[in-house]
């Protein structure tokens, strides 16, 4: 598979925005000690977390036009 240029500036643009944003809700709104006492395992809230800011920025690669 060959990388585009394009496509990986708009995924990294969009993986940090959905970072930032992630950390702001999760840290901030949520609190991450309440995530954690409300799913009983702090592996499982740390692997959800990663696979949400992940899988939307391969998608946003995948369907990106060149």
């Amino acid at each position: 598979m060959k990388l585009k240029k394009r496509k990986i500036k708009y995924a990294a643009i969009f993986f940090v925005c959905w970072f930032v944003l992630l950390v702001f809700l999760v840290d901030g709104v949520l609190k991450f000690q309440t995530l954690v006492d409300y799913v009983g395992s702090y592996a499982i809230v740390e692997v959800a977390l990663l696979l949400l800011v992940i899988l939307p920025t391969l998608a946003v690669y995948k369907f990106t036009k060149e």
